[in-house]
């Protein structure tokens, strides 16, 4: 970032106001970043200003402070800054330090996956429809975003019925030598058969293509004049079809809910805070289409404003997303016409952050604020429930207090193949996704099948890695508790691998199911304590139950996603230079991975997009291996 430098951290023994006042001296009126570390040098807050000196200035006040402002100067024993050209390069600088530091007394994004879109493929002559997450790298045309996978199948689900396009791989289209299901049930219109042509079903991509910029109604316009030409021809069966797609299409709008005519393209946030929490709610429109909600609770410092908390969730939430071409807010921002800059700079066009107050924009923000507030409730409802069964799993096993993070471990595997460790993770408000682990067990030595050997593999890896990433434990990444699939076997496994890592200080307890295998009569085995059982009526049971059942649907599903990739690898996979497209033509072309082991040089040579290099390194690939 030009025009950066890093001033000196200064602080030693001094503390709080006196700290903050000898700052004053290295500071001038440039904008910036600043940091506010405690006595362990552990970053307590992020701040941006417009002018570092009058900023830091009111810190250094000794009256007038909020109790949360007053108590992170108190435990304030340095500071560190980092001057900026400009105020919008600070704004950028400050998200970006959040959400790599997570200082305890800034309000903080926990959830920050990416969202679904859907793709129209176009590297085929009979496009794929399909939903997408990640990077954008395949040729084709994207829609979105969505608010979560359940809407993107919806809409799927629905554009199916309308537009008949296929949702199968190439792979699977090229194999096929009559209809599949979805066929059978007016759900594609099997072009992988001939059943359509090339020019027809690039017409339904097209009509599909402008219901996802917005353009339904001349789509619907074009439906029913086709539907009424069918009737008057007599085609009836035709005029149905014709019929089903309309009222699928209506229904796509109708479940959609919002469809605000004057906006077309925005992000609707309002924020709702209550009782120390927070929840923004975040409405997506595109093409003049609700594109569904989602809701987030961001974890707050302590007694911030509704401006504060708002402004660092707009930070955060555009530092990994682009930005619509209007942002709608529920409140004002500290710094809307910074934040404006900022986004505008990461899109690359203009973008518009606005606070309505009446007509139809209003209206969207009065509906995801009503959304917010009643998500806050029922979290608020759900928290105090599982705050109470945290409290009530630290006294059933004499734990020191109520655990923050419960890691919860299974294995799974079909007679020591493709076997998988799955981890997951509960706190104090549920489940907490974006930690969830997987663990492909490497062991060469490990006897097929072995359990122990294989939880002895996951824990080592897991601790090992903490170990080295965070050995002075200052991350939430350390768990308060272990929960094991298993008996006293499996404890006397993990408690020999926690004692060679030097980790005693983290409880653990196998879970087995007792008599019969039957849930409701688990025993819980603890090291060097005598197996325990609680009442079959007891709700920790029952969460014990959930925390288990949600681990083996993990390691389970790992399982078979595993099982399933082994089973469509071929040696062609271990080729430098052999993809995705150059494998399909290759299998394609000679009809399995042993016909193309077996084949001529000049055979290779002649398919469709290998070139006479990758033919030569095809062939010998083979042969060297005899």
């Amino acid at each position: 970032m030009s025009g950066n430098h890093e001033l000196d951290q200064v602080g030693g023994m001094k503390a709080g106001h006196e700290v903050i006042r000898d700052q004053l001296r290295h500071l001038d009126g440039s904008p910036g970043v600043y940091r506010m570390l405690d006595a362990e040098s552990r970053v307590l807050y992020v701040g941006k200003a417009r002018n570092l000196k009058a900023r830091v200035s009111s810190y250094a006040r000794p009256t007038g402070h909020s109790p949360r402002i007053e108590r992170m100067i108190s435990e304030t024993a340095s500071m560190m800054f980092l001057t900026t050209s400009t105020e919008t390069e600070a704004l950028l600088l400050e998200q970006n330090l959040i959400k790599q530091l997570k200082p305890k007394f800034n309000v903080l994004l926990r959830d920050d996956k990416s969202f679904p879109n859907i793709l129209v493929a176009k590297d085929h002559n009979f496009p794929q429809i399909t939903k997408h997450r990640g990077a954008k790298k395949e040729k084709g045309a994207y829609y979105g975003p969505f608010a979560s996978a359940g809407a993107v199948n919806r809409t799927l689900n629905q554009l199916q019925k309308v537009f008949l396009l296929r949702n199968c791989t190439d792979a699977t289209f090229e194999t096929r030598t009559r209809p599949c299901l979805l066929y059978q049930i007016k759900r594609c219109s099997a072009p992988c058969v001939g059943h359509i042509s090339e020019a027809d079903y690039s017409s339904l991509v097209a009509d599909a293509e402008r219901f996802l910029q917005g353009k339904s109604t001349r789509v619907q316009e074009q439906l029913a004049a086709q539907m009424q030409e069918a009737s008057e021809s007599m085609e009836f069966e035709r005029a149905a079809a014709l019929r089903d797609r309309i009222r699928a299409m209506t229904a796509v709008q109708t479940s959609q809910g919002i469809n605000p005519r004057s906006t077309p393209e925005a992000d609707v946030m309002a924020l709702h805070m209550e009782g120390g929490q927070a929840c923004v709610q975040v409405f997506f429109i595109r093409a003049g289409q609700n594109w569904g909600n989602r809701d987030y609770y961001p974890r707050l410092g302590g007694a911030e404003s509704t401006a504060e908390v708002l402004q660092a969730f707009v930070g955060q939430f555009y530092s990994t997303k682009e930005p619509p071409k209007l942002v709608l807010l529920s409140d004002d921002i500290e710094d809307r016409e910074v934040m404006e800059e900022l986004l505008t700079e990461a899109a690359g066009r203009k973008v518009e952050v606005n606070v309505p107050k009446r007509g139809e924009k209003a209206e969207l923000v009065a509906g995801a604020l009503r959304n917010a507030r009643e998500g806050l409730a029922r979290k608020m409802s759900e928290s105090a429930a599982q705050s109470k069964l945290l409290k009530g799993l630290a006294e059933a096993f004499d734990l020191a207090a109520a655990p923050q993070r419960i890691e919860i471990y299974d294995n799974s595997h079909i007679q020591g193949t493709n076997a998988v460790g799955g981890m997951v993770v509960m706190g104090p408000d549920g489940w907490v996704k974006s930690q969830y682990r997987k663990f492909n067990i490497k062991g060469e030595e490990l006897v097929p099948g072995d359990d122990f050997g294989m939880m002895k593999e996951v824990l080592s890896r897991r601790f090992k890695r903490l170990l080295r990433e965070d050995p002075d434990r200052q991350s939430e990444a350390w768990p308060d508790l272990l929960l094991i699939d298993g008996g006293a076997g499996q404890v006397s496994a993990v408690a020999e691998i926690m004692a060679e890592l030097g980790v005693e200080d983290v409880p653990f307890i196998g879970v087995a199911k007792g008599i019969d295998r039957d849930a409701g009569k688990e025993e819980f085995h603890r090291s060097g304590e005598r197996p325990m059982a609680l009442r079959h009526n007891d709700p920790v049971l029952y969460f014990i139950q959930r925390m288990r059942d949600e681990a083996h649907r993990f390691a389970i599903g790992t399982h078979r996603a595993k099982r399933a990739k082994s089973m469509t690898a071929t040696p062609l996979d271990e080729i430098a230079g052999v993809g995705a497209t150059r494998k399909r033509a290759l299998l394609a072309h000679f009809g399995s991975a042993k016909a193309v082991s077996r084949a001529a040089l000049a055979d290779l040579k002649a398919v469709d997009g290998v070139s006479e290099g990758l033919a030569q390194k095809i062939y010998d690939f083979f042969h060297e291996k005899g």
